[in-house]
């Protein structure tokens, strides 16, 4: 079994949501992109995403795969850019199946993390995304209570790489820390990961939320991108593991908030869509189908948004976690507190071109 710490699904499974149900987040901002709730999106100025889009960076024609608790389909920052995906959660002995058809959300990670990445960007309403023309896939692998099977996400993140996925992401922790990074215990995960890589997709992972100095798994597989998480101030986020591999996968940092206990959408932590059912979005807030959440969970898609930007640009995957390597803040150099740095998208856009090795 695998778990992460996600809202729970409101009692009453219900899966369409009227227009009604959804705010625009505030009037459309005068600058650019005018989506209102973008001067509250700390994380993209701290990766730098805007001078990346400034330079003709947007993701166009990249599939980001969201292998999670599936995307809410008809949310209105994200239902145009959604491609036909796939529900793999099975009811089975401590699992609620799929009360939804397909991979609609029935819990509101999936569409928080979905946000991160690529939310309609520049169209009045909510946020922006990080990769702003980036098509999104969505993959249900996890139940209406945030927990799924590791079969069923090894599954997921081979289906993704077979339909078109340039980079999946995987924003999925053990419900046991570390047991995971036993030998033997995660070879299944680590063949699904280098099936991917194989296809030429690029798979992004959330460090793990437990404090711990390691990448907990499926984010320490070899051919995956290990991302811990920042705070506001850009440094590392309490929660957050460490971005470390004694296999040497690449781990970087990315924005993922405080974890505030006390204020729902609050600006400490990272603004993005959300189902409006979710139990979180009801904790109190005032604007329906967007909050905030924090962890590593929410770093993983920033990273994922850049990793889209790269591929648009025409790099293959290795070429990009080189990329990610070399341009994260560290400048290529690596710290077992932040790995090779907070990414950079604008720096990572600028200085690694399409080569044709």
């Amino acid at each position: 079994m695998l778990l992460f710490a996600a809202p729970q699904a409101a009692s009453a499974a219900s899966c369409g949501v009227p227009a009604s149900g959804y705010d625009r987040g505030g009037a459309p901002r005068s600058g650019t992109p005018n989506d209102p709730l973008f001067s509250h999106q700390w994380g993209l100025q701290q990766i730098k995403a805007p001078g990346a889009w400034a330079r003709g960076a947007r993701g166009k024609g990249v599939t980001i795969a969201i292998v999670d608790s599936g995307v809410d389909l008809g949310h209105p920052d994200l239902k145009a850019k959604i491609l036909p995906g796939k529900e793999l959660v099975r009811k089975t002995s401590g699992l609620a199946g799929p009360g939804c058809p397909g991979p609609q959300d029935e819990n509101g990670h999936g569409t928080h993390v979905a946000g991160i990445a690529a939310a309609i960007t520049g169209n009045g309403t909510g946020v922006a995304g990080t990769a702003p023309l980036a098509r999104i896939l969505p993959v249900r692998v996890l139940d209406k209570k945030g927990v799924g099977e590791t079969t069923a996400i090894d599954t997921g993140i081979r289906w993704a790489a077979d339909h078109g996925a340039k980079v999946i992401n995987l924003s999925i922790g053990a419900s046991v820390p570390l047991i995971d990074n036993l030998p033997g215990n995660s070879s299944a995960t680590e063949a699904a990961v280098a099936h991917a890589f194989s296809k030429g997709a690029v798979v992004v992972a959330s460090a793990g939320n437990e404090s711990v100095p390691l990448c907990d798994y499926p984010a320490a597989a070899k051919h995956a991108v290990c991302v811990a998480a920042t705070d506001r101030n850009g440094l590392p986020s309490f929660y957050s593991n460490f971005p470390v591999d004694p296999d040497g996968t690449v781990a970087v940092r990315a924005p993922g908030g405080t974890d505030d206990p006390v204020f729902c959408e609050s600006d400490l932590d990272i603004w993005s869509t959300m189902w409006p059912r979710s139990a979180d979005d009801q904790c109190g807030g005032t604007i329906r189908g967007y909050d905030t959440l924090a962890g590593t969970s929410m770093a993983a898609p920033f990273v994922s948004g850049v990793a889209a930007l790269l591929a648009g640009k025409g790099l293959r995957a290795p070429q990009i976690i080189q990329c990610l390597k070399t341009r994260s803040s560290n400048n290529g150099f690596y710290d077992p507190v932040n790995g090779y740095g907070t990414v950079n998208a604008d720096a990572a856009v600028a200085g690694c071109k399409k080569t044709s090795r």
